[in-house]
């Protein structure tokens, strides 16, 4: 989705590409068929996730905006979509290479996962200025409704400077990411190898979709207290006590004031909005790499 969900589709996607032998230009295919399916799912499921960071909002679901403009902020999402895809290609393919030349192994998980995880560190450096954007314009925070995405990022600037405006929130996007990537890359690829002999049938676009629906719900679920405190470091006001706070004093502050219903703020938004788009693009791009021979069909 936003972001962040094409950047952990084309995580999944690159892992796919990268598993099996291929043509040389299969991952050019990856890429392509990786970012216009990021792209339509970022527009098609904006709303969910508009909801979503409302919720997770310190101002409450209600001041941030409710059902008001839910498209405000898609397109620094949209604009981010593909060079935050394309840099995680490049970095996971690199990655890949240089983990499996240090352990002399081959199309090991560990690598993948370890090569994904230093890939997501990088992207970050697109992303999260991408996300700041996206989600200030989301909330609807006073003056700044009309501002643009560029003049949000332009002010974030030059009131705070690089590292604490621009890449503020930085840190809690890493560590909301990693275990993401750590989750659901095996359980993706368990339910994969275990789709056929369990069901007796060939594995399809649409079982490999299923698959990554699952995979991403679950580790959707899982991490939402982590998207919570990025949610709200991003947002969170020059003068306010949150800015000063570490992720865990401010993960254990929200439990201290509304519990688990605080740590789990979207959980119903963030699970359908990584499903959905999961679905989607798992289906999407399964179909196309197919179509296009560009990796085995034996998924």
């Amino acid at each position: 989705m936003t972001a962040d969900l094409a950047l952990d589709s084309a995580a999944l996607a690159a892992h796919i590409s990268m598993q099996d032998p291929a043509p040389k230009f299969s991952f050019l295919h990856a890429l392509l068929a990786g970012g216009v399916a990021g792209v339509v799912v970022d527009i098609a499921l904006f709303p969910i996730d508009t909801v979503k960071t409302r919720l997770q909002s310190e101002l409450g679901f209600w001041r941030a905006g409710g059902f008001r403009g839910i498209y405000k902020g898609l397109a620094p999402a949209a604009a981010g979509s593909a060079p935050t895809a394309a840099l995680f290609f490049c970095a996971y393919e690199c990655g890949k290479q240089f983990f499996s030349s240090v352990t002399n192994t081959k199309d090991s998980p560990y690598v993948h996962m370890a090569a994904a995880s230093t890939a997501e560190v990088l992207a970050c450096l697109i992303r999260v200025p991408v996300e700041i954007a996206k989600q200030r314009s989301q909330t609807l925070l006073g003056h700044k409704q009309q501002q643009s995405a560029l003049q949000i990022l332009m002010r974030a600037y030059r009131t705070e400077g690089l590292r604490r405006g621009l890449y503020r929130g930085f840190g809690s996007t890493i560590m909301r990411e990693i275990p993401f990537s750590l989750i659901q890359f095996p359980l993706w690829e368990y339910f994969k190898r275990q789709w056929t002999p369990v069901t007796g049938y060939e594995s399809t676009p649409l079982t490999v979709a299923l698959c990554g629906a699952v995979a991403g719900g679950i580790s959707a679920g899982l991490t939402t207290p982590l998207d919570v405190v990025k949610t709200r470091i991003m947002l969170a006001e020059r003068e306010s006590l949150t800015r000063r706070r570490s992720p865990h004093s401010i993960l254990h502050g929200i439990y201290l004031e509304r519990g688990f219903s605080g740590l789990f703020a979207g959980f119903v938004p963030r699970v359908l909005w990584i499903t959905l788009g999961g679905a989607f693009f798992f289906g999407f791009y399964d179909l196309t790499t197919r179509l296009l021979g560009a990796t085995n069909t034996d998924h």
